[in-house]
């Protein structure tokens, strides 16, 4: 993720073979972030303010398997943290009621379909749709989530450290 003067937040790619030159992948006139990519690297789930508030979008990563080009909107009532579940048949992210949500979708050659968005259960994850670099949830390989929530203004308790404790067992 990089930040310009012009056109804000944008996704970049650093190759883990070769020169290992940082690029490009999005770059318009509005704020894309958290990009990530499939299990088998042919796409990539971002969101961005595109619409004028955060929404999560897949585009097809530009590579031998997968053509550059289109761009498929996946959530509708705002969205945040994209996910792909393991074997790339269903996309998660955190929708503006906070809850996660699970859309299935169908990815072959350069086509890309999303379907309708279930919502999967309610969070609390910190920071609402405003989120924009905390990792807020995993899905898990076992189709479990890890979800970091905050405990709230709850005060944490004292830590109480017992010195030289064993004095303490002669008496």
């Amino acid at each position: 993720m990089d930040t310009d003067p012009k056109t804000g937040r944008d996704l970049w790619v650093l190759p883990m073979t070769g020169d290992r030159k940082p690029t490009v992948f999005v770059n318009t006139s509005y704020g894309e972030w958290n990009g990530q990519f499939s299990s088998d690297g042919r796409w990539v789930a971002y969101q961005s303010n595109e619409s004028g508030r955060n929404e999560v979008y897949v585009r097809p990563f530009a590579t031998a398997s997968a053509t550059p080009g289109g761009q498929w909107q996946v959530s509708t009532n705002g969205g945040i943290m994209p996910r792909w579940r393991r074997d790339g048949r269903e996309l998660y992210y955190v929708a503006g009621d906070a809850k996660l949500m699970a859309a299935p979708v169908q990815a072959s050659g350069t086509g890309f379909q999303a379907g309708t968005s279930v919502p999967l259960f309610q969070t609390q994850i910190v920071g609402g749709l405003t989120t924009t670099s905390r990792t807020g949830y995993v899905a898990a390989a076992d189709g479990r989530f890890l979800i970091f929530n905050a405990t709230g203004n709850q005060s944490t308790p004292p830590i109480t450290l017992v010195v030289n404790w064993t004095a303490g067992l002669k008496k």
